[in-house]
């Protein structure tokens, strides 16, 4: 696969490619990429993101936030979707340290489920349909784009302990996301001391309490979200390659490590 670039403007950047299926097939690698926000994007970066042949990208933030902080440079010249699919705020820095984190982001993920059906199915649309690479992305790259990565992976057949594996890198982004936190509030600490983290616990509760109420994540996505099989197969055909491919090393980029091969 061809390792996505370094770049210096994003700290979550990563190719969902690599992934295997049950059926032993492998999500293609160059295809679907899940990112922090295109907005910070700048100098070489745009070369390098332009280089990807990336045409669509879907912004899963709040227009709110999209006013105040900017939306994928329009001199990209891709196809710009925004699909708010978070609809009940709430601000991470200011979690209660006494709470469980995890269990408190994964109520958190489960309310999205509910509220942003429309938009998630949507977004399943648009990355079924799509001839040429695609991004979605959120803030931090971490919550929505999580749930959105978890969903399309398991549709695909990638089990819940690589999907965890995927979630879970986001770790490596963990200081960079807090340095931009700082950076933007004159430099003060998050009164949450978790935030920015990501560890696969959380990620695994959400599945988990999908499957218990739908019976499969399957069951959630074409029941409650009203994907139709079609577009199933579609994006299954669109993302995945035949064979039992190497597994790649995956990992995000910017100046975090790159985890160990899958």
């Amino acid at each position: 696969m061809t390792t996505p670039p370094d770049f210096a403007t994003l700290c979550n950047f990563r190719d969902l490619g690599g992934w295997r299926t049950g059926d032993g097939r492998t999500v293609a690698p160059g295809r679907l990429y899940r990112s922090d926000s295109l907005a910070k994007l700048a100098g070489a970066d745009l070369e390098r993101f332009a280089a990807l042949g990336v045409r669509t990208v879907i912004d899963l933030r709040y227009p709110w936030e999209i006013a105040d902080r900017g939306r994928a440079p329009e001199s990209l010249g891709v196809t710009w979707h925004n699909l708010s699919i978070e609809h009940r705020p709430y601000v991470q820095a200011d979690i209660d340290p006494g709470v469980d984190p995890w269990r408190y982001l994964a109520d958190r993920y489960a309310e999205v489920a509910e509220d942003g059906v429309a938009e998630l199915r949507r977004a399943i649309e648009v990355i079924a349909d799509g001839e040429h690479p695609l991004v979605f992305h959120c803030a931090s790259g971490k919550d929505r784009t999580g749930l959105l990565a978890a969903l399309v992976l398991s549709v695909l057949g990638v089990d819940d302990d690589q999907i965890a594996a995927d979630f879970a890198l986001t770790e490596h982004a963990t200081d960079r996301l807090v340095a931009e936190w700082r950076d933007r509030n004159g430099g003060a600490t998050p009164g949450w001391p978790a935030y920015g983290r990501a560890p696969a616990e959380i990620i695994r509760l959400v599945l988990a309490e999908l499957r218990a109420a739908h019976g499969s994540v399957h069951g959630y996505v074409t029941g409650r979200l009203g994907v139709g099989e079609e577009t199933i197969d579609a994006l299954r055909a669109r993302l995945l390659a035949g064979g039992t491919n190497p597994l790649p090393t995956q990992g995000t980029t910017g100046s975090t490590p790159t985890a160990a091969a899958r």
